[in-house]
């Protein structure tokens, strides 16, 4: 059995995460393709869930970063290409770099509007009922990004883009060998 490919897209809400990995796995290049949503791993806590944007929720985001990347994992060593979309900073991207050890393709893709459409796409989306999103953890978050560091390479300008342009820019890319975690940007 041979393994896929993991494409991380990452960046904060409302940069076009879910609907880019969508559209890359509904129409990529491998017959397999699998799109991990990893907002649902947090839908399934079902006692003791705290708002992922909370200062004391860093052990639940690990617990679910973990949890993800597991489930990546296996799709990948089942011969899929995964797509991930999620708020996966560098921060969160420990168990994710473990899969390249163990021989998995993992790239990293951070989407990154500039702050003001960043805003206005996360707060003209539908909000979940239990914990809508507030326009200062969107602002907070999109700052979390705004620096990262060595991973600067792996970030896209995608404001003037349509979600279509952005995934058909990440596809180029990622054909051509760029945003691996081997230090290939």
């Amino acid at each position: 059995m041979g393994t896929g490919r993991i494409v991380l897209i990452s960046g904060p809400c409302g940069s076009g995460k879910t609907t880019v990995s969508r559209m890359l796995a509904e129409s990529g290049d491998s017959p397999l393709a699998v799109h991990i949503h990893t907002d649902d791993f947090y839908q399934y806590i079902r006692r003791g869930y705290i708002p992922p944007w909370r200062e004391d929720s860093g052990d639940q985001n690990e617990t679910v970063v973990r949890a993800a990347a597991a489930c990546g994992e296996q799709y990948a060593l089942g011969e899929y290409e995964v797509y991930v979309d999620g708020v996966v900073g560098p921060w969160f991207l420990g168990p994710w770099k473990r899969l390249t050890e163990k021989g998995l393709d993992l790239r990293y893709v951070v989407l990154r509007p500039g702050l003001e459409a960043t805003v206005d796409r996360a707060m003209g989306r539908d909000q979940q009922e239990e914990s809508p999103l507030k326009e200062e953890n969107v602002r907070q978050m999109w700052e979390m990004f705004s620096s990262l560091g060595g991973y600067e390479a792996f970030a896209l300008d995608t404001t003037e883009q349509t979600a279509a342009e952005s995934a058909r820019l990440i596809r180029e890319r990622i054909r051509a060998g760029l945003h691996g975690m081997d230090g290939r940007c």
